[in-house]
C-alpha cells in the first residue's frame, strides 16, 4: 500500500470510528459535506481543483491525498492539479510552495499504472 493510499485508509477509518463515538456529529458533517460538494455552479471537478489548493494552504497532510484522488477521480490530469496547487502557493507563498511535493507524490501513486 502507497503512503497516500495509506492516509486515505487512516480518514476512512477515523470516520468509522466517529461513527461510533459522534455519531450525530459525524452524520451530520457528511450530510453537509455532500450537500457541498455536489455539482451546482461548479463541478465536482472544479471543487476538487479548488480542494486541492485549500488542502495546501492547510498544509493538511491527509487532505492533500483526499483532494488529490478526488480530482484525478473527477476527471483532473496532473497539469490542472498542479495548476490549482500553485494557486495555493499564489496566495501562501513558500510554505505552500513545499507542500507541492505531497501533492505531486500523490498523483504519482494515484496516476501509477494508468499511462
Amino acid at each position: 500500500m502507497g503512503k497516500y493510499t495509506k492516509k486515505l485508509e487512516e480518514v476512512h477509518n477515523l470516520v468509522l470510528r466517529l461513527q461510533k463515538d459522534a455519531p450525530n456529529q459525524i452524520e451530520s458533517f457528511n450530510q453537509f459535506m455532500k450537500a457541498v460538494e455536489k455539482p451546482s455552479a461548479l463541478s465536482l471537478k472544479q471543487k476538487e481543483l479548488i480542494n486541492v489548493a485549500l488542502a495546501v494552504v492547510a498544509q493538511c497532510e491527509w487532505c492533500i491525498p483526499l483532494h488529490v484522488k478526488g480530482a484525478i477521480d473527477a476527471g483532473a490530469n496532473r497539469a490542472e492539479i498542479i495548476d490549482a496547487a500553485m494557486q495555493a502557493v499564489l496566495m501562501h507563498g513558500g510554505p505552500a510552495l513545499v507542500y507541492l511535493t505531497p501533492v505531486e507524490e500523490a498523483i504519482d501513486e494515484f496516476l501509477e499504472g494508468e499511462d
